[in-house]
């Protein structure tokens, strides 16, 4: 992503945060702050610690079943 093009976005969420009513912005915050976390990407250690316990638990599902709804298009 090239510098113009975040401070395009961040000028655009400046923008909305200015125009939403003080009694929204907690919620908004909430919402900012509960997106910012379901995207971004576990450590490492923490990814593979998941995968883990999910394998040893029996949490897997076979390769073949993976694919049955990958549609190539």
């Amino acid at each position: 992503m090239t510098v113009e093009f975040e401070l395009t976005y961040k000028k655009q969420l400046q923008a909305e945060i200015e125009a939403t009513p003080g009694e929204y912005l907690p919620a908004l915050l909430a919402i900012v702050r509960i997106y910012r976390q379901s995207v971004g990407l576990k450590p490492a250690a923490e990814s593979f610690r998941q995968g883990w316990l999910e394998t040893m638990s029996d949490q897997t599902l076979p390769l073949s079943e993976l694919w049955l709804d990958f549609d190539a298009e």
